[in-house]
């Protein structure tokens, strides 16, 4: 049909949905248990906020149960991907995904934590980062007083691991 033949108020803009956290392509998107029970509670939240949409405006309705079904069909893409890996099953002497790692760079004496998780766990003011994070990268497979080479800023920076733990 011609737009011509459409009235101007029936016009709706599709709603744009910013996308989930960022899994490079090809990566496993791993979860802790506690990250998967995190995403199954934002599936509850969104399920249930769709059910309680005000049926006042049906125009406004329809464009909030979009936004609502697109952000489900996002997370729900994010739980079928989802791999659980349990902390509790990592070798203990060395960072791996779930670890809580401590660590100083260079002579600072200033110490750094923060535990690795999924992309959709990652929260930097809860000192929780991806594991495809560079510093997580850079730190994954080492042992406590390794010492790694990491580019921060562009400078060189050396990064000594003091304590890995498992909660």
């Amino acid at each position: 049909m011609s737009r011509g033949f459409v009235k101007e108020g029936d016009q709706e803009e599709t709603p744009i949905i910013p996308p989930r956290a960022a899994l490079p392509a090809g990566a496993t998107n791993y979860v802790t248990p506690l990250g998967m029970e995190l995403l199954q509670a934002e599936r509850k939240e969104l399920e249930e906020e769709s059910a309680k949409l005000p049926t006042t405006n049906e125009q406004q309705r329809r464009i909030e149960l979009a936004i609502l079904n697109s952000k489900l069909d996002l997370l729900n893409e994010r739980i079928a991907s989802a791999r659980i890996l349990d902390p509790a099953t990592q070798p203990k002497e060395e960072v791996r995904f779930g670890a809580t790692v401590s660590y100083k760079i260079n002579t600072s004496p200033i110490t750094l934590t923060f535990q690795i998780v999924g992309v959709d766990e990652a929260d930097v003011a809860k000192q929780k980062i991806a594991f495809v994070a560079p510093i997580a990268v850079a730190l994954t497979g080492h042992t406590i007083g390794d010492v790694v080479s990491f580019n921060m800023g562009g400078e060189l920076r050396k990064l000594e691991v003091l304590n890995i733990q498992y909660d």
